[in-house]
């Protein structure tokens, strides 16, 4: 079966074989199957795209995303797209000689060509000089290339802010394999971060003139409670425990809600919630949490931001003392470097292994999922994906344009070139599966030190199952001026204690998603991510010393 193109880009025509396949879940060969029969990808600079394009075929049986007209915010609803996006999609027409759009010749970009190292999967992503491989990108690699799909001309110029095709294709497949979303009518755009695109979510389903409010665990990402309040978004923490948020206690609240008691605040339309090593209490949602969590929403009709930066980041239990005195782990036999593939039944195990994201369970396309490059890749790419319904993703696209453009074409090559051309689907999976053992390894060590050195009386923990942080509880209770002194004056006083002595751990009260409500208790949030094994035993020894100064003990 040959080829077609659609917008300038190659995609297989749907037939009755594919029909058949597309109710079996993707795997790794079968995005290499869909791959050969597509054909070399052909999406030249500012090429339309879509991620339609590069998905299998829905079946009929699957239903279509709920509409959100009614949750959409004013501002949202009056985004019209740019007509000189639109313009775009004629420059596929053959001997077009365009006039029209502002894309600088790219004779005048002053970079022929960006090389790189980087580590091979082969070699278990050491970074020893023999296991680094030299990778570059030119400014005409696909003019002057047989197998060329993308290069500096069309990467840096402007393109589409659903992001480059080349690239959007790759966070599609990615998608389809690890979540296979149950609605049909599903779609990803390329984003600046997970920050960027919060922002414009908050934007398109917060408004200020309804009082619209955000529901979000009772401690949250710090940034995530800065990005609302300037735009008059009103914030609502559901208490946690151990796993989260509690599913009980957000249908009460919304079932509850009082107007009134809330400062003239209405019912809440959106839930912002981190599932898998919640920042900053390190909480990971099992399955039957998130699908209880998501029936509530579906109760209440509340949409869903689903932010997972740290999804890959799920580890093995913690076990006190298997790995000897300081907690340290070994790198698990799938990605040592013995330059030998154990193939696919290895990374497809991987994937089985991992909590099940609200994504999968999203049957109504109430959830709009953010992704990042940014905590198992690198921060700066800033760069990361949404996926949620057509028509949310649409209307994202609308904001984008207007607002961002997209995230930065180097930001994009680079990825494509270290993702898509060089490791792969199954060599990025794998890349995932050695950084799951680095954080394992790292959150082991901070363990052993806290219980090596932290006063046990009165500091509390759960060791976290995903994730970077680790959250310690305090038992003010147990403080000597527990009764003349506020939680905050007993954190102040810790914090300081800890400044002096030569450690930074974040008070817990920065994270409090309502400022304006009495604290539940006294927390200290620590990250194992930078900080060596070493430095971590004395960074946890010198936060105990203060603690213990505090307490008296």
């Amino acid at each position: 079966m040959a080829p077609t193109n659609l917008g300038g880009i190659g995609l297989v025509t749907e037939d009755v074989h594919i029909c058949k396949q597309a109710a079996v879940p993707l795997t790794l060969e079968g995005i290499r199957t869909r791959r050969a029969k597509a054909g070399k990808l052909d999406a030249p600079t500012a090429s339309y795209s879509d991620s339609d394009m590069f998905k299998a075929p829905q079946p009929p049986s699957k239903p279509k995303a709920k509409r959100w007209d009614h949750l959409l915010s004013a501002e949202s609803a009056a985004r019209r797209p740019c007509v000189l996006k639109q313009a775009a999609k004629h420059l596929k027409k053959p001997g077009l000689v365009s006039l029209g759009g502002g894309l600088p010749s790219s004779d005048n970009f002053p970079f022929e060509s960006l090389s790189m190292r980087v580590p091979t999967a082969a070699g278990g992503f050491s970074h020893d000089a023999a296991n680094l491989k030299e990778v570059a990108i030119g400014k005409h690699d696909v003019r002057d290339t047989a197998d060329g799909v993308l290069d500096l001309s069309i990467a840096l110029n402007y393109g589409q802010s659903i992001g480059s095709a080349q690239l959007l294709r790759w966070v599609t497949e990615h998608t389809e394999l690890v979540h296979a979303p149950p609605y049909a009518d599903w779609r990803c755009a390329l984003t600046i971060g997970s920050t960027g695109s919060l922002e414009a979510a908050y934007r398109m389903f917060g408004d200020r003139a309804r009082g619209d409010g955000i529901l979000t665990e009772e401690y949250s990402f710090s940034t995530a409670l800065e990005t609302a309040a300037p735009l008059g978004l009103r914030v609502y923490g559901v208490p946690m425990d151990e796993q989260g948020l509690l599913p009980e206690k957000m249908d009460e609240m919304l079932s509850d809600w009082d107007v009134e008691a809330r400062g003239g605040g209405s019912r809440p339309r959106v839930l912002y919630t981190v599932p898998s090593g919640q920042n900053p209490t390190g909480a990971t949602q099992s399955e039957e949490r998130r699908r209880v969590v998501y029936k509530v929403c579906q109760k209440h009709d509340v949409f869903i931001f689903e932010d997972e930066p740290y999804y890959f980041l799920q580890m093995q239990p913690y076990q006190k003392g298997a790995n000897g005195s300081n907690g340290t782990t070994t790198t698990s036999a799938s990605t040592k470097g013995n330059g030998e593939s154990s193939g696919d039944a290895d990374v497809e195990a991987f994937l089985r292994t991992l909590v099940p994201s609200m994504l999968s369970m999203d049957t109504d396309g109430r959830v709009m999922r953010h992704d990042s490059f940014s905590k198992v890749v690198v921060p700066g790419s800033r760069v990361g994906w949404v996926t949620a319904s057509e028509q949310v993703v649409e209307r994202y696209i609308r904001h984008a344009e207007c607002c961002s453009q997209g995230p930065s074409g180097f930001s994009q090559a680079v990825l494509y070139k270290l993702l898509d051309e060089e490791w792969g689907h199954d060599g990025y999976l794998r890349w995932l599966m050695h950084l799951r053992d680095e954080y394992r390894a790292r959150r082991d060590a901070i363990l052993g030190a806290c219980e090596r050195f932290l006063p046990g009386e009165v500091i509390s923990w759960t060791p976290p199952a995903a994730g970077m942080f680790l959250w310690l509880k305090v038992d003010h209770t147990r403080h000597p001026h527990a009764a003349s002194k506020s939680l905050l004056e007993l954190e102040e006083e810790i914090f300081d204690s800890c400044i002096d002595k030569g450690v930074l751990a974040c008070r817990g009260s920065w994270f409090s998603a309502e400022h304006d409500r009495p604290l539940s208790g006294l927390f200290f949030r620590t990250t194992y991510a930078a900080a060596s094994e070493e430095q971590m035993a004395v960074a946890i020894e010198r936060f105990g010393e203060a603690v213990r100064g505090s307490f008296g003990i």
